[in-house]
């Protein structure tokens, strides 16, 4: 099952068991998650961890759940930042580890985590971040459990600031492509010259033929924008009308059809495939199982990047699902910026898209 990061407050989530951040007392909550949390399931958890005798850093015991809307706690004790450079990325690797452990051992199937160690014992939120995805996605590569990562705010969650200086890039360079330069782009009917045409500015690209008029200058272009002008490379042509066998042969190969294919292509078994895609299990089995599934447009994408696919085929995929991807899209942009770049790691493209408060994908 997969990983959801979800904005949240820990002590709200309805799941089998939800971690708790502590110190090596588990008694004395002092603050931050631990304390909310000892707050919201009342006296009956403070006297219970009161019998667990401390827990010391790296381990995690567990707890009833008490008042809150979960059945257990799992509680782990973080690293402080000052602790040894090695020894405190081995303990937070640890906590997570050692959690989910004692989930599983319990038949939790649905397990909450904070991001450990970030509050009072100040550890960086990026590496902290890392640490938790690695781990997590290790574990669920052979075993079946729905994981949420909970961040209260957006302060609480932070992604490598290049790689986002990078995305951000992109998606200004691409919207200047797809509103100056690119195909036909309509953003209002209300630039409309007294003949009630649109006003075009077109021009050639090529050296020898080059419309008459110079195009605007970009404050220009954002000026006419605003008003709806619309920015063609070239005259518009008439399209020739489609071919109905041409059409026609799209419909050989459903998305089902070409999901498995790939995934025989590539060598993959299906649970690979649907981990690596951070789908859940039931949700593969209705799209093997019905040849004609439809997904949505998040699932589509993430099976494309499970199977690692170059940006055509990936576009190519996701037509066989009914979607494409836009130049006027944020999320569109992301997704591209990510497959022209070869990076083909969900999670991480998920935490980009939680920064800019996009859907996440898979399921």
């Amino acid at each position: 099952m997969p990983i959801h990061i979800v904005r949240n407050d820990i002590t709200k989530m309805e799941c089998d068991a939800i971690v708790n951040a502590t110190n090596p007392k588990l008694t004395d909550a002092g603050g931050g998650v631990d304390a909310a949390i000892h707050r919201a399931a009342g006296p009956g958890l403070d006297e219970e961890c009161r019998k667990l005798k401390g827990c010391r850093p790296g381990q995690a015991k567990l707890s009833g759940g008490y008042d809150l809307p979960c059945k257990y706690v799992i509680h782990t004790v973080g690293p402080h930042w000052l602790s040894g450079p090695n020894q405190k990325k081995k303990i937070l690797e640890s906590c997570y580890r050692e959690a989910l452990r004692v989930a599983a051992e319990q038949g939790c199937e649905t397990v909450a985590f904070p991001l450990i160690a970030t509050g009072t014992l100040g550890f960086p939120k990026d590496q902290a971040l890392q640490i938790a995805i690695s781990e997590i996605s290790r574990f669920l590569l052979t075993r079946d459990m729905l994981v949420w990562l909970v961040v209260y705010d957006k302060d609480s969650f932070q992604v490598s600031k290049k790689l986002i200086e990078d995305v951000t890039e992109y998606i200004d360079e691409c919207y200047v492509e797809a509103h100056y330069v690119g195909e036909e782009t309509v953003l209002s009917t209300s630039a409309l010259d007294s003949a009630g045409s649109r006003r075009l500015w077109e021009w050639e690209e090529s050296q020898t033929a080059r419309s008459a008029e110079k195009p605007p200058t970009p404050d220009a272009q954002e000026s006419l924008l605003e008003e709806g002008v619309c920015f063609t490379k070239a005259p518009m042509e008439a399209m020739p009308s489609p071919n109905l066998q041409d059409m026609l042969k799209q419909l050989d190969e459903s998305f089902s059809q070409m999901l498995l294919r790939k995934i025989d292509e590539k060598g993959m078994t299906d649970a690979e495939c649907y981990k690596k895609a951070n789908v859940d299990r039931k949700l593969f089995s209705k799209i093997r199982n019905n040849v004609n599934y439809r997904p949505s447009k998040t699932t589509a994408i993430a099976f494309a990047i499970a199977l690692e696919l170059p940006y055509d085929e990936a576009k190519d995929m996701l037509m066989k699902a009914g979607f494409a991807l836009s130049r006027s899209s944020k999320f569109d942009i992301i997704i591209e910026y990510f497959i022209r770049n070869g990076i083909y790691d969900i999670f991480q493209i998920n935490e980009v898209l939680f920064e800019f408060d996009q859907s996440l994908l898979g399921m």
